[in-house]
């Protein structure tokens, strides 16, 4: 059983562990330029794409959001949240908001994370119970630790727009 951690305590944890996250892993960044989107004026998105090559890539990171999915339709305390959703539709932009803010070279076309978050009435115990799946989801990939903790940090941004319960 995993110990249960409040989304501010693991937040400040991600962001003091950064520094020590695969040095090696984050070398010889290439600038991200063109259309790039997860809510304009609400998040800085990164200069560069480190943490996207890191994660492996598009692929990658296409691979852990379906086991991610898979994850939370499995989750009794987070299922509910998915019913009648299109899953193939949410999978793909799912995937597009993580390359986005992993800096990769994707467009998110979907819908803001407060407009897509505020009718569902998530509270602290889901949102940490999702965050819960997305890490088993990598590491099952394999993505390192420190790579996690550094897409988490930067999806960290967002909780007050996914927790309105």
């Amino acid at each position: 059983m995993k110990p249960t951690v409040s989304f501010t305590a693991l937040a400040l944890a991600l962001g003091l562990m950064l520094p020590l996250a695969a040095p090696e892993a984050l070398a010889q960044p290439a600038p991200v330029s063109g259309p790039r989107t997860v809510q304009p004026g609400t998040a800085p998105l990164p200069a560069d794409d480190r943490l996207y090559r890191a994660l492996g890539g598009r692929d990658s990171i296409q691979r852990f959001t379906d086991d991610f999915y898979e994850r939370m339709l499995q989750d009794a305390r987070i299922a509910r949240y998915f019913e009648g959703v299109n899953t193939k539709y949410l999978k793909r932009t799912l995937a597009d908001y993580f390359c986005v803010v992993a800096g990769g070279p994707c467009v998110y076309d979907g819908v803001g994370m407060k407009d897509a978050h505020a009718h569902l009435g998530i509270d602290a115990a889901a949102f940490n119970a999702l965050v819960e799946s997305l890490q088993l989801a990598m590491d099952a990939a394999g993505v390192p630790f420190g790579t996690q903790n550094q897409l988490l940090a930067r999806m960290a941004f967002f909780h007050r727009d996914i927790i309105t319960k």
